[in-house]
């Protein structure tokens, strides 16, 4: 009987994306870029709308959070693909990038219907909604959105670390997701597999539902206005959202919400880079670029820091 020692393995590597030289290359450029550019893209907004007062509002600060949710979000997992020769990383390290890739995915899950529903209540209920969604208000649905987002994996966490890994050592991915994790086990993981799936699904599509079942009110409202202009007010309002809610569940649900035998390493990895490495960057972008009170507020801090860096130049 061949005996297997199950205190061996003390690191995995991550194989990410094989190919030749020149393709790593290109992909290291790349994530380097995105990356860079996603961390500047979110921080300038969050000091944008921490400066000007014009953007302490509900839908502003929901925005705020959003883009500092991104930063550690993308933080999270794209700093490990950048490592140049063998890609390491312990099974402590491990099982700590899992917790924050996926406490920080569920924050932005229910962030993401929180502000749909700020957005219902700006437009379905323009009346009430200066009571109903007060600065105060505002602040403890964002932190209760971070608490619950923390809240979310932690069971499924606390239970991969009483997993035994015996080898092999390689995650064919470039980051611990938690099929290549539940692979790598010489545990039994049949009902470990079957409670993250069933919690990771049903906190996917219920804050989906949620989500969509907000636009849903917001078009019948819409739909009943007789106002071009009011039509008009509220499909830009809601667009920029919107664009991000499809970008970014269209990935997720393509990822997670499966059986876990039909998982595909290959494909996994490929959707696991839009929601990973492009949508921080894409999120942003699109707000800034369709959101008028944000692209003045963001011209306006921008002409500020020009002048103080002309002061500071001509003082010297």
């Amino acid at each position: 009987m061949e005996v297997t020692d199950q205190t061996t393995v003390t690191e995995f590597i991550f194989l990410g994306f094989p190919g030749m030289l020149y393709l790593r290359l290109t992909l290291f450029v790349v994530f380097l870029t995105v990356y860079l550019l996603s961390l500047t893209a979110n921080t300038l907004i969050i000091f944008t709308v921490v400066m000007e007062p014009t953007l302490q509002m509900p839908m502003h600060i929901f925005l705020g959070n959003l883009s500092f949710l991104e930063i550690w979000y993308t933080t999270a997992t794209v700093p490990k693909p950048l490592a140049t020769g063998s890609v390491t990383i312990s099974v402590s390290g491990c099982i700590a990038q899992y917790y924050f890739f996926f406490s920080t995915g569920a924050t932005e899950c229910i962030l993401l219907a929180v502000t749909a529903y700020d957005r219902n209540l700006g437009i379905c209920n323009p009346l009430r909604y200066s009571v109903l969604m007060r600065i105060p208000v505002c602040l403890h649905i964002s932190a209760g959105s971070w608490i619950g987002g923390f809240i979310a994996p932690l069971l499924s966490t606390i239970l991969i670390t009483h997993l035994n890994f015996c080898g092999p050592q390689k995650i064919n991915h470039f980051c611990c997701d938690s099929d290549p994790i539940f692979k790598l086990s010489c545990s039994d993981t049949f009902l470990m597999e079957a409670l993250s799936y069933t919690c990771i699904s049903v906190l996917i599509l219920s804050s989906f539902l949620l989500t969509m079942s907000s636009y849903g009110h917001i078009v019948v409202t819409v739909i009943r206005m007789s106002s071009q202009e009011a039509w008009r007010k509220a499909f830009s309002t809601c667009a920029s959202h919107l664009t991000v809610v499809t970008i970014y569940y269209g990935t997720i649900i393509f990822a997670y919400v499966h059986p876990p035998a039909k998982y595909n390493f290959t494909i996994g990895k490929v959707v696991s880079v839009f929601y990973c490495v492009v949508t921080p960057l894409v999120n942003p972008l699109i707000y800034t670029l369709r959101n008028k009170d944000m692209k003045k507020a963001f011209r306006k801090f921008l002409a500020q820091k020009r002048l103080l860096m002309q002061g500071i130049w001509e003082s010297n």
